[in-house]
């Protein structure tokens, strides 16, 4: 009996697949058909169109073209949004920004608020990314160890990665706050309430190690891969031969790790000229002007400012983008180059 209540059940599950899988076997015989036609045109290698064009098209829309509109904008001036309200002007907005007495002294340029940017984001960027190399070397070295519970302490520095970085300038605004986490930890030392974010040096020095600590887990993770595809013969090799933990890590790990770092160097490059998000939160760009970097710098002129001028701002940001195209040829160069070399190896 029960050989045949299972024989009888088949033939029911049968039928209810074949019932739900209709639909699908409809709409696939119908875009067969022109998919057929479509490569008897083209050829096998022309139905790469097919599976690109979608892509493409969502690409096209929503980056090339914002970037042609982003080039139109900057060759045109006046506080309107669409473009038959605004004034062509040609490289005009261009020649703001580089009308300066001196590179090196804002108050000397045209633009003194663009070229004050441009000089914290290169302190910024020289700091933050030292910083962030040693900051992840030094954990993917320790992540690589045989530590108990390994698992967890990796999950555990990755999770700031995970957070919103609106999240993040929140949780350490709320710390350094006059009446926040920090002030309050120092108090039984004997140390007064002090208010972080209002000196100059205090709000640089957080905005940069803020930025470390969001993202170092990201590039830690980087580099830890790298650490772990060495082989361990190497260094049993170089245990044997008695060499010291410097040399080892000096003639071993250190070369064979140098692609992830140079991965890791241009990722972080160009992560730190586009800081935003996480220091706008935290220090809104001030005391002054002493944390504004460029991203902010085009946010403000081209949205918040009263004296809104959307040409001025795209030009600025054409001009970074110049210098991210830049940064990733960088980056394209030295991974062909490690590659070759690898090869000749």
């Amino acid at each position: 009996m029960a050989d045949a209540t299972v024989s009888s059940k088949a033939p029911a599950k049968a039928g209810v697949r074949q019932a739900l899988l209709a639909p699908v076997h409809l709409v696939m015989g119908l875009v067969d058909v022109p998919m057929r036609a479509w490569q008897k045109l083209t050829g096998l290698n022309g139905m790469a169109g097919i599976f690109l064009a979608p892509n493409m098209l969502i690409f096209s829309v929503f980056v090339l073209l914002p970037l042609v509109i982003n080039f139109v904008y900057s060759t045109t001036s006046g506080s309107g949004v669409f473009l038959q309200n605004r004034t062509y002007v040609g490289a005009e907005q261009y020649r703001i920004l580089f009308d300066c007495g001196s590179y090196l002294d804002p108050a000397t340029c045209a633009a003194d608020t663009f070229w004050a940017a441009v000089r914290n984001t290169a302190v910024f960027v020289v700091f933050q990314v030292s910083a962030m190399l040693i900051a992840a070397l030094a954990t993917a070295l320790i992540l690589n160890r045989e530590l108990s519970n390994r698992g967890f302490w990796r999950a555990v520095f990755f999770f700031p990665v995970l957070l919103s970085p609106v999240v993040v300038g929140l949780i350490w605004k709320w710390i350094l706050q006059r009446q926040g986490l920090l002030n309050y930890a120092l108090s039984p030392f004997g140390f007064e309430p002090f208010s972080w974010l209002s000196d100059r040096f205090w709000a640089f020095f957080f905005a940069v190690f803020v930025s470390v600590w969001a993202h170092m887990g990201f590039y830690a993770l980087i580099l830890l891969a790298g650490l772990q595809a060495i082989p361990r013969d190497l260094y049993e090799a170089a245990a044997m031969d008695k060499a010291s933990p410097t040399r080892i890590f000096r003639r071993i790990t250190l070369p064979l790790l140098m692609p992830n770092l140079i991965v890791v160097l241009v990722l972080a490059l160009i992560r730190a000229v586009q800081i935003f998000d996480e220091v706008f939160v935290l220090t809104g760009g001030g005391p002054g002007t002493s944390t504004m970097y460029i991203t902010q710098f085009i946010y403000e002129t081209g949205f918040a400012s009263s004296l809104r001028n959307p040409g001025l701002a795209s030009a600025a940001s054409i001009l970074m983008g110049i210098v991210l195209v830049i940064l990733t040829l960088v980056q394209l160069a030295a991974s062909g180059r490690n590659e070759k070399k690898g090869k000749r190896q």
